[in-house]
C-alpha cells in the first residue's frame, strides 16, 4: 500500500512521556555543554538551579502513533527535512506530559512524498508544554496528484554580516554520546552499517546538530535563560561527521525574532532556521 493522503488530521492516542533530572543533564552533556553551563549540566551546584536546555522535547518520546496511520514506504528512502520545537513554558528539570501525535500535512512533491507530522505535550495540570513539527521527506512515494506545498527558501539571512556567531567543534565520539539519549540508529555508530548508506563513517545525528545549534543561540540570544527561548525551526540541508566545527550565525531581524544558519566550513548543514525569543 502507498502513502494515504486521507491520513492527514489522523491523531494517535495520548502516551505518557516521562523524564527525569539525569535526562537533561544527560542530554546537555551529549551536546557539548560542560563546566561553563553548570546551569544544565549539573542539579547541585551551590546557587544554581538546573534549568532544561529548550531543545530537549526533539528526544522526549510519544506521539509517533499517528505515522501508523500514512501508509506503507520504504524506510531507506525517509530523511528528517526539518524540524521546529516551540515552548509554551520552559520545561521542568523532571517530569511527565501527555503527548498526542497528528498528521498534519502531507505533500506531493512529483518523484517524493513530504509529511508533517506534529506533537503536542501538556503537562500533569493540563497546561500545554511544548508543540513540535517534524517532516519527512521520502523519496519515490510522490505522484498521486496533490497539494505540493510550500515552495521557495523560508528564513532567508539578509545579505550582511552575521549578528553572531558561535563555533563549537564536535567530538569525534559525539555520536556516541548523544544515541544514549535513545535514538539508536546504527548509522551513527556502526561503520559498516554507515557503509551501506554511502557514508565513509557513521554520520551524526541531525537533532545533534540541531541541539548544539540551540544551544549557541541559546547563549547568543537568551542570555543562556531557556525562559527566553520560545521558537526554533530549521532544515536539515547535510549530514556532519563526529569531530566536525559547526559554526553558528544568526542575523536578528525584528524584535525577539532571528534566522540562523548551521555550517561546516562553507557547506550548509541546516538553513531556513528561525528563532523567536523573550
Amino acid at each position: 500500500m502507498p502513502l494515504n493522503p486521507e491520513a492527514v488530521g489522523a491523531e494517535s492516542e495520548a502516551t505518557t512521556a516521562n523524564w527525569t533530572s539525569t535526562d537533561t543533564l544527560l542530554y546537555a552533556v551529549s551536546l557539548g555543554a560542560g563546566t561553563g553551563e553548570l546551569q544544565y549540566t549539573t542539579e547541585n551546584t551551590n546557587g544554581v538551579t538546573q534549568q532544561v536546555l529548550p531543545t530537549y522535547p526533539v528526544v522526549i518520546p510519544g506521539g509517533t502513533g499517528a505515522m501508523r496511520n500514512i501508509g506503507s514506504f520504504n524506510p531507506a528512502m525517509l530523511v528528517h527535512g526539518s524540524q521546529s520545537v516551540t515552548l509554551h513554558q520552559p520545561l521542568p528539570v523532571a517530569g511527565t506530559a501527555s503527548v498526542v501525535g497528528k498528521v498534519a500535512a502531507m505533500y506531493d512533491k512529483g518523484k517524493a512524498a513530504v509529511v508533517v507530522l506534529e506533537s503536542t505535550a501538556t503537562g500533569e495540570d493540563g497546561s500545554p508544554l511544548y508543540t513540535t513539527s517534524s517532516s519527512l521527506f521520502i523519496r519515490g512515494e510522490g505522484g498521486w496528484g496533490g497539494d505540493r506545498g510550500p515552495s521557495g527558501a523560508q528564513n532567508v539571512p539578509p545579505v550582511r554580516e552575521a549578528d553572531h556567531t558561535v563555533t563549537y567543534t564536535t567530538s569525534p565520539d559525539q555520536a556516541l554520546l548523544y544515541r544514549l539519549n535513545g535514538d539508536r540508529n546504527p548509522l551513527h555508530s556502526d561503520p559498516s552499517f554507515a557503509a551501506m548508506g554511502g557514508f565513509d563513517r557513521p554520520i551524526l545525528h541531525g537533532l545533534c546538530t540541531y541541539g548544539f545549534t540551540g544551544r549557541a543561540l541559546l547563549h547568543a540570544l537568551c542570555g543562556g535563560e531557556s525562559a527566553n527561548f520560545r521558537h526554533i525551526e530549521g532544515r536539515f540541508a547535510s549530514p556532519v561527521i563526529p569531530g566536525e566545527t559547526l559554526t553558528i550565525r544568526a542575523w536578528s531581524t525584528g524584535d525577539g525574532e532571528a534566522v540562523f544558519t548551521t555550517s561546516v566550513g562553507d557547506r550548509i548543514v541546516i538553513d531556513q532556521g528561525l528563532l523567536r525569543h523573550a
